[in-house]
């Protein structure tokens, strides 16, 4: 009789999608920014991008030997964070320096907070913000053969003006994977579609953001001006790659609107009146720390729960 039953823990029903399946679907999302990056910047972003996946994947490796872990490398999520850092950086980094980040993100961010689901904010961020302390002269040299001038967020910053078409398009300086916003969204389309992620974190932020500017930017409803600040900065990349991190973002629907509101202020904030012109990244990781704080604020109330003020007065 006892072979008729499967005992079992719960849950007993379980979505298909595993972490290794999820992070795939991010990679591929991630191969129109990363082939276009490649083809503007040339070698050098390949280079640089196989240098840092290849520094992330082999940091958690030997981290989990050193600490006789389980392997945790095929579940890709190294993977992802390693392609992530390459796309925030400029493609005239150093290799090397490139290699710290990604040991940094693995290592500090992630493993020495217990790996996977633990880390408090985002590894790929958190290292490309640890960069720009270590190497800000590095991080912010985006003088390549395609490109001599600054970046359009600190050209626009200098009164000068930006051609937004290509800003969209991305033929403009930057960082690897920032600069194409049609590239971008072609692959937060297909997650989306994948059911990867949903609109709540992206829309509110960039929302949120827009109306920011429209208020405190000083330019008003200019559309140009608005359309600009959208395309440059890696805002496309950070709202529907980075800001939808399921470990470091809420998990209630409530809180992740209040999350994405959060990094549409802080970024409007950092451009607005910070000396950073971009400010995407710092106002990421700023709202993975007041997650904790907005899931505790946004959890919905159990049903056929009352505040106990309002049990005792129906007891009286």
């Amino acid at each position: 009789m006892s072979d008729l039953y499967h005992v079992s823990s719960s849950p007993h029903v379980r979505s298909k999608d595993t972490t290794s399946r999820i992070m795939l679907y991010v990679i591929i999302a991630l191969l129109p920014t990363s082939l276009f990056g490649i083809y503007n910047f040339g070698i050098k972003a390949l280079i640089l991008i196989l240098v840092t996946i290849a520094s992330c994947v082999a940091s958690e490796w030997i981290f989990n030997k050193i600490v006789h872990k389980k392997n945790t490398i095929t579940d890709l999520s190294a993977v992802v964070t390693g392609l992530l850092l390459a796309l925030n950086l400029p493609a005239t980094l150093p290799w090397w320096e490139a290699v710290i980040g990604g040991v940094f993100a693995i290592v500090v961010v992630k493993c020495l907070f217990g790996g996977l689901g633990q880390n408090f904010m985002n590894p790929a961020l958190g290292a490309r913000c640890f960069l720009l302390i270590a190497f800000a002269a590095d991080m912010t040299n985006f003088v390549i053969d395609s490109y001599t001038g600054a970046t359009p967020l600190a050209a626009m910053r200098n009164g000068e003006a930006v051609n937004t078409m290509d800003m969209l398009i991305g033929r403009t300086a930057g960082t690897i994977g920032e600069t194409s916003a049609i590239a971008i969204l072609i692959g937060a389309i297909f997650l989306i579609l994948m059911g990867v992620i949903d609109l709540r974190i992206p829309a509110s932020y960039i929302i949120t953001f827009v109306l920011f500017m429209v208020l405190f930017s000083g330019h008003g409803l200019d559309a140009n001006y608005i359309t600009a600040q959208l395309c440059g900065g890696g805002l496309m990349l950070g709202a529907f790659f980075m800001a939808t991190d399921y470990v470091t973002s809420p998990i209630t629907p409530r809180g992740q609107i209040v999350f994405g509101i959060c990094c549409g202020i802080l970024t409007g904030l950092f451009r607005t009146f910070g000396a950073n012109a971009e400010g995407v990244s710092f106002a990421i990781i700023l709202s993975n720390l007041l997650v904790p704080m907005i899931e505790k604020l946004t959890i919905p109330r159990a049903f056929g729960q009352v505040k106990e003020a309002k049990a005792k007065e129906g007891g009286k």
